[in-house]
């Protein structure tokens, strides 16, 4: 098959630091790459940062990289791009009147408003995987979410438009079943890990005597890092080691993590944390392989990467009762789930796992095991493929009922009309 991805602002070339940059590039670019192993040409469309950029660069066999031009051709935060979206569904579809894919795959509520205006009348399926819901972003944030207003009605217009959903986790399914969007159009395929370079054998970071906690992933406050600096007030003699955000000679300059050092402060902790920075991604397996314990407790959370390449590596997990979480961790097997924003409940299930060795060995080897068999990144595309064969068999044969879908693409109005 001829796949084309749509990944506007998380380019699978970009590197994963800052706050616009993460999961969804490493999701696009190891899925892309999977699919192309399966036989597969992928073409991965995102958004010209970079003037300076090639229109087409090669990430691999059979994959490549398309830049398209949509506003200004440099860094533009998500939250501002909504307007540019217009300019870059006019390119996309020039470039699928010549080039005309068999399936669409678009990554993230905008990429799927720019595929579904792109692929109309071309007669492609469309299929969206949002990584995060608006909706979900919104209950759990309040004023403090700063996604534009157009995002929830543009996610709805999407979902109920597209030939499929692929959805990260069994939550995520539920949630849009309350948007009255029917589960024959949903289908739960996880995001994935490489099972190869995240092992429990292998190279390990140096580390001192004590018990280490590590917690990866971007320093944003729903990610919930606050909670475990005032969990590790309860856990004597532990280090916490915080890995993400900015590289290290600019940590310090992003207020999140002035007021995670801060917290650590007042908790009187701040001598046992560590805050390491961005650390470039051969070398996380080792920094995994140095921890005790995982530990991740978002407030919410549509997946969680970095959970399951520390299970990968054979490192028991505590996270946060949330989203993808109730999939992937096996609690009481693989790891413990405790409720979010609760140091207390993390502390005690901390403790318990850093005192019983015989548990702790056995959640690493079941953790290990899970990752291999469910999220090994040739697993999640053989599952995405057959989400493909899927959509584009409907397309071929079905006669299906009227929808909105097949008679027109998201309205114009739903981004704040042509720019």
């Amino acid at each position: 098959m001829r796949i084309a991805m749509v990944s506007e602002h998380a380019s699978p070339l970009a590197a994963i630091s800052g706050e616009d940059a993460g999961g969804q590039n490493v999701h696009v670019a190891e899925l892309a790459t999977a699919l192309a192993a399966r036989g597969h040409e992928v073409v991965v469309h995102t958004r010209r940062t970079d003037g300076g950029l090639p229109d087409t660069v090669p990430l691999g066999p059979g994959v490549y990289v398309t830049h398209l031009r949509a506003g200004p051709a440099g860094p533009i935060s998500k939250d501002e791009l909504p307007r540019y979206m217009p300019e870059f569904a006019r390119n996309l579809r020039a470039h699928w009147r010549t080039d005309r894919p068999d399936v669409v795959h678009a990554h993230f509520w905008m990429s799927g408003f720019a595929a579904l205006r792109a692929a109309h009348g071309l007669d492609v399926p469309v299929l969206e995987t949002f990584h995060a819901l608006g909706t979900v972003k919104r209950r759990h944030q309040g004023a403090a979410d700063t996604s534009p207003g157009e995002r929830i009605p543009t996610e709805r217009a999407v979902a109920h438009r597209c030939d499929l959903v692929v959805a990260t986790s069994t939550d995520e399914r539920e949630e849009l079943g309350g948007w009255g969007v029917r589960p024959e159009r949903v289908e739960v395929v996880p995001c994935g890990v490489d099972t190869e370079r995240f092992t429990p054998g292998g190279p390990s970071a140096p580390r001192g005597d004590g018990p280490r906690l590590l917690s990866l992933g971007r320093l944003v406050q729903r990610k919930g890092i606050e909670t475990v600096v005032r969990a590790l007030a309860e856990i004597p003699g532990a280090e916490l080691v915080i890995a993400g955000g900015a590289d290290a000679e600019r940590l310090w300059t992003q207020p999140e993590a002035v007021r995670l050092r801060m917290v650590a402060e007042r908790m009187g902790v701040a001598d046992r944390v560590r805050f390491l920075g961005c650390v470039p991604r051969e070398e996380v397996p080792a920094l995994l392989r140095s921890a005790d314990v995982a530990v991740n407790v978002p407030w919410y959370e549509p997946f969680g990467i970095s959970t399951v390449e520390a299970m990968s590596c054979g490192v028991p997990v505590v996270a946060s009762r949330v989203g993808g979480h109730m999939d992937t961790v096996d609690h009481g097997r693989t790891g413990l789930l405790v409720p979010p924003r609760s140091p207390g409940r993390l502390a005690a299930a901390v403790r318990w796992v850093l005192s019983d060795d015989a548990a702790r060995a056995a959640f690493a080897e079941a953790a290990a095991e899970r990752a291999r068999e469910r999220y090994s990144w040739q697993e999640v595309a053989r599952r995405t493929e057959e989400c493909y064969l899927g959509a584009v068999a409907r397309r071929r044969t079905a006669v299906p009922a009227p929808r909105e879908a097949d008679t027109a693409p998201v309205g114009t109005t739903a981004l704040g009309g042509e720019k």
